[in-house]
């Protein structure tokens, strides 16, 4: 354990000082349930996204909208 993790741990314990024996007893609970669950990596978390978009819109409007809110400005640059 690094320095870090070690100050984080110390810092949160100081927090559960101040709670009920039953809430630190569901904080415990809570705790053992995030360790049980599958961790997800990111790459699983980036394609689960695929498809989060969704619109009434064909790909063609979307596109046609995409485009004609594009604004450019012409600056001549001088050196």
């Amino acid at each position: 354990m690094n320095y870090t993790d070690k100050h984080i741990i110390e810092t949160y314990s100081g927090l559960f000082e101040g709670l009920s024996s039953l809430s630190k007893i569901e904080l415990i609970e809570s705790l053992s349930k995030s360790l049980k669950t599958a961790k997800t990596t990111k790459e699983s978390k980036f394609y689960k996204s695929f498809g989060a978009f969704s619109s009434a819109k064909s790909p063609e409007a979307i596109i046609k909208d995409i485009k004609s809110s594009r604004k450019f400005s012409n600056k001549e640059i001088k050196f």
